[in-house]
């Protein structure tokens, strides 16, 4: 049979990059970067490349599999599975209750359009508080406490329009993410180059030289942890000199005052010793930053994962505020999202307070005062959750697409919590460390055999940019979509889902144009018009450009202003200065990056990227190498007040000295000494989610962690 080319786009990450795809036999051959998208103009990544392994490799799930008495898997259906499962629910929820029940959404889940909306709506259905998602293990504090300062209806401004950015600890050339307002993940190294040619001044700040701090105009080498003490001094210099949006501030902000004050007393001389820089480096990011007139302060996963993560959100908040980044009336609005659905009038002012956490009737987890962030609870309680008896323990964790025993802080607890489980149900393509303790393993068909939309990237698309995908490849027989999971389930239990535009159909499945119409319901262009208007372009997205919302003139009747001097800031920023990090006997602190050949825990089973990455390489500067006595190639122990874990030792001298530098979520719950070369190690083993984790988002230390690091 020939083959035939088609049009779709990547969902190994998040960045959604437009593909052509080569089937042959209902097999998928080859992908490749669609040259003549209009965002993407052929970019695609080394990991999305691999999709024909991903969904030709003859170890993929292509059945269930159920754990039998004696703890052996066996092959079964789908219908039979999900049977299984939904009278294992139904039993558990009898005894136990609804919150006895937990759903997880990890980064796999993501990745399919639907799976979020269905397993949020499922855990809502059957009524349990115990909903996670991944972003609680990376990003919490930039998703849901920054709202709480206040929020631009227009937005703020995005990259193509800036000609001054500061990225804070993310090396989107890699990850393939950043916030709004910095560089989309579509050919990022291209993007950034471009936009220098243009004038842009960049400014990045990391503890190691990292590829886009190789861009930079301003590479700021800041100790890991210590990124408020650099955001402090620069809003030190900025406020002093004069420097911000009088204007802006006068009108719109609150609490301006009392940040002024608590700056004062961190001038570049005090920030640049906490922060290992010198006072001339961040007198010039801030003025660098602050003489741009369009243009944002990001962060990535790093400097939240490095402690302090909601004190230097709001810093940056104050930072991208008080300079007046932000979309005025009469431009078009940021971020136009086609999928999305509506936040409120794009106006050049204010919006109201937006309670995504502690507000009355917002449920609370049994420890550590923890309790939900805007829809979730933080993944920090749930090993807890599952260990401790009493009302309300979690008996039952269905896990879509996500790897807790890698993920997941303190990862030995994690395993032990998932094998104290009455009933785990892990949803993946593969037999993953944690599909391995899993009572019964759900195989999911795979991204190019399914339908989809682009809801996950538009989160970066500057343009109203949309696709609508069909599927290009028939899935085995017993692999289905995760949202039929769903479905299947609830119906099994007898209840209703619901989404955005009202209940789900119960009776009959619904199709998965349904089903996104339904969850995306008041968004720009319904999903199934999307679809219409792809197929009428031969498989193109389709940009509406004349739905494009403008930034429209302040309502009169409205008087919210941004307020930086809400809840614990900026008090917590003179806590900070009094009490510097400190761990005898640990005088190293590990850093987390990204690999090239991962997107988080995802990639391991896939044979080329396997062997562009087989272990988890301690990267280390030369010179504490010779102090240590370690040679390239070398295994070294790396010992936390928590744990021990090791690493096969490269040097770098892109990393500061004192610094040991490792992916993160890599390796298995059971990666050792002997066979670290070859399976690597997680960082996570090292850490604790009952120590060093934020007060608000529950968020645990899993960067700049205390470690001790001697040959082994």
């Amino acid at each position: 049979m020939a083959v035939e080319t088609l049009k779709t786009f990547c969902r190994f990450c998040h960045a959604n990059c437009a593909m052509l795809v080569d089937v042959e036999d209902d097999r998928v051959v080859e992908v490749r970067g669609d040259p003549d998208d209009p965002a993407y103009g052929g970019y695609t990544c080394m990991k999305g490349r691999e999709l024909p392994d991903s969904h030709n490799a003859e170890h993929r799930l292509r059945r269930p599999l159920i754990r039998n008495e004696s703890g052996e898997f066996r092959e079964t259906s789908m219908p039979q599975a999900l049977e299984h499962v939904g009278s294992e629910l139904r039993r558990i929820i009898a005894e136990h209750g609804p919150h006895s029940v937990a759903v997880f959404m990890g980064s796999g889940g993501f990745q399919n359009s639907a799976a979020m909306g269905a397993s949020l709506s499922f855990a809502q259905a059957i009524g349990s508080r115990n909903f996670y998602t991944s972003v609680t293990l990376d990003q919490p504090a930039k998703v849901f406490t920054t709202a709480r300062y206040g929020k631009w209806m227009g937005g703020s401004n995005t990259f193509s329009e800036s000609d001054v950015a500061m990225f804070i600890g993310n090396n989107p050339i890699v990850s393939h993410y950043a916030p709004v307002g910095g560089v989309p993940p579509f050919s990022p190294s291209r993007r950034i180059r471009d936009r220098k040619k243009e004038g842009m001044k960049l400014i990045v700040a990391d503890p190691r030289e990292s590829d886009v701090a190789r861009l930079a105009d301003l590479y700021l080498p800041v100790k890991p942890g210590e990124d408020p003490a650099l955001l402090a001094g620069m809003l030190n210099v900025i406020i002093a000199e004069g420097l911000y949006d009088k204007n802006f501030v006068a009108a719109h902000v609150d609490g301006f005052e009392e940040l002024a004050k608590a700056v004062e007393a961190m001038t570049p001389e005090t920030a640049a010793k906490r922060a290992g820089l010198e006072p001339e480096q961040i007198v010039a990011a801030a003025r660098m930053f602050a003489g741009g007139s369009k243009g944002c302060a990001v962060t990535g996963t790093g400097p939240e994962m490095a402690g302090n993560g909601t004190l230097t959100e709001y810093l940056v908040t104050c930072l991208n505020t008080i300079c007046a980044r932000f979309k005025q009336e009469g431009e078009e609005a940021a971020i136009p999202g086609v999928f999305t659905t509506p936040q409120g009038p794009r106006l050049a002012q204010v919006g109201p307070p937006v309670p995504m956490f502690g507000a009355e009737g917002m449920p609370k987890s049994r420890f550590r005062g923890l309790g939900h962030l805007g829809w979730e609870m933080p993944c920090n309680v749930l090993a807890d959750e599952i260990l401790t008896p009493g009302e309300g323990q979690v008996r039952a964790l269905i896990s879509v697409g996500g790897n807790p025993v890698v993920g997941f802080p303190d990862q030995a607890k994690m395993a032990r919590a998932l094998d104290d489980l009455d009933l785990f149900v892990q949803i993946d393509p593969w037999m993953s460390a944690s599909a391995r303790r899993a009572d019964v393993v759900l195989s999911p068909s795979q991204c190019l055999e399914r339908e989809d939309i682009t809801n996950l990237s538009e989160w970066w698309h500057e343009e109203p940019y949309a696709r609508y995908t069909e599927a290009v490849a028939t899935p085995p027989e017993d692999c289905i979509d995760e949202y039929e999971m769903f479905w299947a389930l609830a119906k099994h239990l007898g209840v209703t889902m619901q989404l955005a535009g009202g209940a789900l159909p119960m009776d009959e499945k619904p199709s998965k144009q349904t089903f996104l119409d339904l969850m995306t319901a008041g968004c720009l262009v319904k999903p199934s018009e999307v679809r219409r208007d792809v197929r009428a372009a031969n498989g193109d997205a389709v940009i509406y450009a004349d739905k494009h919302p403008q930034v429209g003139p302040p309502d009169p009747d409205i008087s919210n202003r941004f307020d930086l001097a809400v809840g614990e800031m900026p008090a917590a920023l003179s806590r900070y200065a009094e009490n510097p990090a400190a761990r005898e006997g640990y005088d190293f602190r590990l850093i987390s990056r990204r690999s090239k050949a991962r997107f988080n825990s995802i990639g391991h089973p896939l044979e080329k990227l396997r062997q562009k990455a087989v272990t988890n390489p301690a990267y280390i500067h030369p010179d504490d190498m010779i102090e240590l006595g370690l040679e390239e190639g070398s295994i070294v122990a790396i010992t936390s007040p928590h744990a021990t874990i090791h690493g096969v030792v490269k040097p770098s001298d892109k990393v500061r000295r004192g610094l040991v530098s490792m992916a993160h979520a890599f390796g298995d719950a059971d990666a050792s000494k002997e066979d670290v070369r070859t399976r690597g190690s997680s960082t996570n083993r090292l850490v604790s989610e009952t120590v060093d984790f934020d007060p608000i988002t529950g968020q645990s230390l899993q960067s700049a962690i205390p470690v001790r690091l001697d040959a082994a």
